[in-house]
């Protein structure tokens, strides 16, 4: 018979699993409402509200390219409204400084005891939604400052660590044209971002509907729908979503195979990439996935949902060479190529049964 403490245990794994149930459903009618509000204001771009609310509810940053007047400002402004958290624009230019992102400290007079000491006057990155806009227009060292402010959320000033609040997102852009006097983001740089995303133009309808509710005199007003707390539950739940051991091999096939060094690689991808694409990748396919099906309402990730985001996750980690360019093979192009010929039912390789002899070791 079980006694009190293995019934104790069942009762509480039954109330967090149905507490865990409860979160889904909200995440999801938080998605559908985001997407809602944002309509009101952003015409079509549906893929692209999606991969950023994926990226939101993964904990992630994205990377978002197009050419100017796609509303890309709007947009990022438009979601830190409904999300109910601040927002803080950082304009990207030659002369930035790390200190203009970060904040310094300065010397102030206390008046009370007559003494001076120092006082840290925070930076635009203390918000919980940054846009920061034309990221290639600042020199390496100004956009550095960032990597810490997205790995760790804290920046550190004068040896002293300042956390910065939570969400924390990072919602870089890039103009993919006018390339001269800009630092495009190393490569190290660029893998910090779970995301890059590309804004295309609008269809015929979809620019007829902009040009017709822009030009007139009232906008639609924008609702809170989704609170800071409840976004840190919903990426708390987004790790907690299953993944089956199929669905993390078929990552890690995909993440691999972009790789030119390894044995498998395919002859287009050893003549045209020089880097692959490295672990945080397969993070960010798994992460995003699970992401995904929580928002579809779904209970576990799916191959569908690594697919899905897989051009978003690989775009900006692999790194093509001259023959590439030579032949027209995009990053997307090869990520194409490589999901077309990855056969998600594959029979397991020798190699899986040892992994998951050391994981259970």
């Amino acid at each position: 018979m079980r006694d009190s403490n293995q019934l104790a245990g069942e009762a509480a794994a039954g109330a967090a699993l149905e507490d865990d149930l409860a979160t889904a459903e909200q995440a999801a009618a938080a998605y559908a409402a985001l997407r809602r509000e944002l309509g009101k204001v952003i015409v079509g771009q549906e893929e692209v509200i999606d991969q950023l609310l994926i990226a939101l509810f993964a904990n992630g940053h994205c990377i978002l390219e197009g050419v100017p007047g796609l509303a890309k400002t709007l947009m990022i402004s438009s979601l830190a409204r409904c999300l109910a958290l601040s927002f803080s624009r950082i304009q990207f230019t030659p002369d930035l400084m790390p200190s203009d992102i970060t904040g310094t400290e300065v010397i102030q007079d206390d008046r009370a005891s007559g003494t001076r000491a120092f006082k840290f006057l925070r930076g635009p990155i203390f918000a919980n939604v940054i846009l920061a806009d034309e990221i290639n227009r600042t020199p390496p060292k100004t956009q550095a400052a960032l990597l810490e402010a997205m790995q760790e959320r804290q920046v550190t000033v004068g040896g002293a660590g300042h956390e910065l609040p939570l969400p924390f997102f990072v919602l870089a852009t890039q103009n993919p044209i006018e390339q001269e006097g800009t630092y495009p983001l190393p490569e190290a740089q660029q893998d910090r971002f779970m995301f890059k995303v590309r804004i295309g133009y609008p269809s015929y309808v979809d620019e007829y509907a902009v040009a017709e509710r822009t030009t007139v005199q009232s906008q639609p007003p924008i609702q809170q729908v989704v609170s800071g707390e409840n976004v840190l539950r919903f990426q708390q739940l987004v790790r907690r979503v299953p993944a089956a051991p199929d669905v993390i091999r078929y990552a890690l096939d995909l993440v691999r195979a972009t790789r030119p060094g390894e044995p498998q690689a395919r002859e287009f991808v050893r003549k045209m990439v020089t880097w692959g694409a490295g672990p945080r990748a397969v993070q960010a396919l798994l992460l995003g996935g699970k992401a995904r099906a929580l928002l579809k309402a779904r209970h576990h990730v799916a191959v569908e949902d690594v697919r899905a985001l897989a051009s978003a996750v690989l775009r900006h980690r692999i790194v093509t060479n001259f023959s590439a360019e030579a032949e027209g093979y995009t990053t997307d192009r090869i990520v194409e190529e490589l999901l077309a010929g990855l056969d998600p039912h594959r029979t397991p390789l020798d190699g899986d049964a040892h992994v998951r002899k050391v994981l259970s070791a």
